[in-house]
């Protein structure tokens, strides 16, 4: 079975905390009976990574996919998560996991932004989406939202 392990920082403010939480019970409603999702803090409250990984397995995972719910790909959802996520999954033999990005840029956050600021999205035409979003045009500062790297054929 499935899980997903929602990862967030972490804080000292239980509201910030009960938000993981939330999302949480959130997703798992989304997502039905035959996935598991559970959260987690990467510091500074519980349930720790380590709980939060063996509440999964617990529950009957076979597979977690860690998810560090946080906006941009720093240091803590690039490298101290995806080290923190391995060295437990070594006390759980026979359960395999990945780690995902953040978020990101990705367009339902973008709808979200709208919505939030009362402000209706404009559609625009078909080809205005087959563009990098960096100010640059690198075609990597948008990370797996980039609809350039999407379209690109293998190998590009």
């Amino acid at each position: 079975m499935k899980a997903i392990l929602l990862i967030d920082h972490g804080s000292r403010r239980r509201e910030a905390n009960d938000m993981v939480h939330c999302m949480a019970n959130l997703v798992q409603t989304l997502a039905g009976p035959g996935v598991i999702v559970r959260p987690a803090h990467m510091e500074l409250a519980d349930p720790t990574i380590e709980q939060g990984f063996a509440s999964c397995v617990e529950a009957g995972a076979t597979e977690v996919v860690a998810f560090p719910y946080m906006l941009s790909p720093g240091r803590h959802s690039i490298e101290d998560i995806p080290a923190m996520v391995g060295a437990v999954a070594t006390r759980h033999p026979g359960v395999s996991f990945h780690v995902t990005p953040a978020f990101g840029v990705h367009e339902k956050l973008a709808e979200l932004i709208l919505a939030r600021a009362g402000i209706e999205r404009q559609i625009g035409r078909p080809t205005d989406f087959d563009c990098c979003w960096s100010p640059d045009r690198m075609e990597i500062s948008c990370g797996d939202a980039c609809r350039v790297q999407q379209t690109l054929p293998v190998g590009a």
